[in-house]
């Protein structure tokens, strides 16, 4: 089981790395072998599935560049057996929550996001 202190340090660390704009720092949460899964990946780089660490770098750094003021609001965490869900708001008052597994290291080796239903709408 991943702690409630685990989960929540990981979360603040996520969310500072994001709203500092920082890529590296974004992506030392990320183990090299991470498959992410979200929506806004087959918007952006027309895939809904991103597959390795340099992958992944292409893609972040095709949102960060999309939303220059990209900033999320950490609203809560949870933790499972070995996995964690951030649940945030971001810039546009759009809501999402992105389920993590991690490693033993302490690294996302999968995500999924999900957005509130109302994306379309707000953005």
């Amino acid at each position: 089981m991943i702690s409630a202190e685990l989960a929540w340090d990981f979360a603040k660390d996520w969310v500072d790395a994001w709203n500092a704009h920082d890529l590296e720092w974004i992506l030392s949460h990320y183990a090299d072998q991470i498959q992410v899964t979200s929506p806004i990946a087959l918007r952006l780089a027309g895939a809904d599935k991103i597959q390795g660490k340099a992958a992944l770098r292409d893609y972040f750094a095709t949102g960060l560049a999309h939303y220059p003021d990209l900033s999320f609001r950490l609203l809560n965490v949870f933790s499972g057996q070995d996995s964690i869900v951030l649940h945030y708001v971001n810039q546009n008052s759009v809501q999402a929550a992105e389920w993590m597994r991690l490693n033993e290291e302490g690294k996302v080796v999968e995500m999924i996001a999900h957005y509130e239903a109302a994306l379309e709408s707000k953005e």
